[in-house]
């Protein structure tokens, strides 16, 4: 079984949920990755900017060193949107393997409207969808449609771990 694991996507995809999920069904702990941004990054977001790359940076270095520092594996869910990011995770946890949620933007932003409480707004809904780069066929990982029930989706997720 593949043990590093990060579950992708845009914001309100359901990296939380599936992820914590996820982690359930294989016994590995979980990690959410908005819980591992620095401050500035939040504040960022939440006054509407975007990050940047170099935003980003340290925040995918600890996501990756995370992973590598649990041998017996782990699930994080980040982001993860472009292929660059997602070398920096797998610079640290070579074997890491990316579930990404996939959804229509129409979905997501309904969903990204009824989350109380979260720093992230709707209005950078936009641009994560302009960041995306799909997996690349020499990336472990499968795409996941979120119409899905999360139960599922997890379910999915393990099965593909397992293979």
């Amino acid at each position: 079984m593949r043990k590093h694991v990060v579950v992708m996507g845009v914001s309100s995809c359901g990296k939380s949920t599936v992820g914590e999920l996820l982690a359930q069904r294989t016994g590995l702990p979980f990690r959410d990755g908005d819980d591992m941004h620095p401050a500035a990054n939040i504040e960022k977001m939440a006054s509407g900017q975007a990050l940047s790359d170099l935003d980003r940076q340290p925040w995918l270095e600890s996501i990756g060193r995370f992973l590598a520092e649990h041998e017996d594996g782990a699930v994080v869910g980040c982001s993860a949107l472009k292929h660059s990011y997602r070398e920096i995770i797998r610079a640290a946890a070579p074997d890491t393997v990316f579930v990404h949620l996939h959804g229509p933007y129409e979905l997501l932003k309904e969903r990204m409207s009824h989350r109380v409480g979260h720093f992230m707004p709707v209005s950078l809904l936009n641009s994560q969808f302009e960041t995306l780069e799909d997996l690349r066929p020499e990336e472990a990982g499968l795409v996941l449609d979120v119409s899905a029930a999360p139960e599922e989706l997890a379910a999915e997720a393990a099965q593909y771990l397992q293979s």
